[in-house]
């Protein structure tokens, strides 16, 4: 009889995996949290330069809020937006930001990036 109650109670096991593996949690991260963290880059994306430390500090909480594949995503998509609003953007500085505030992330800053190859 025990054998009988465990059978099914490990069918419903493997059907929430698989429901967990399939559906995965959505980012904790949101555009706005992006936005607020590159603010103070603004002058440095428009203008080049060096970032001030204001900006690196934003850019060490982006890397800090992104710990996921999602939360990366997320935050690509949001920086691509933001890069898409501001008609002085520069690319060369965007690409050389994280390098500058001595932060290595796999988010690039532009405005044609795939952020669904992020990993």
């Amino acid at each position: 009889m025990k054998g009988a109650v465990i059978i099914p109670s490990l069918v419903v096991l493997v059907f929430m995996f698989q429901s967990f593996m399939t559906h995965p949690t959505q980012a904790a991260i949101t555009c706005g949290e992006v936005d607020r963290s590159l603010v103070p880059c603004i002058v440095y994306l428009q203008n080049g330069g060096s970032p001030s430390a204001a900006c690196c500090a934003g850019v060490r909480n982006i890397e800090a809020i992104t710990p996921t594949t999602t939360d990366r995503q997320v935050a690509c998509e949001c920086l691509k937006l933001a890069a898409q609003n501001y008609p002085n953007f520069k690319e060369d500085a965007a690409s050389t930001l994280p390098a500058k505030c001595g932060v290595t992330f796999n988010i690039p800053i532009s405005k044609a990036t795939n952020c669904k190859s992020i990993q």
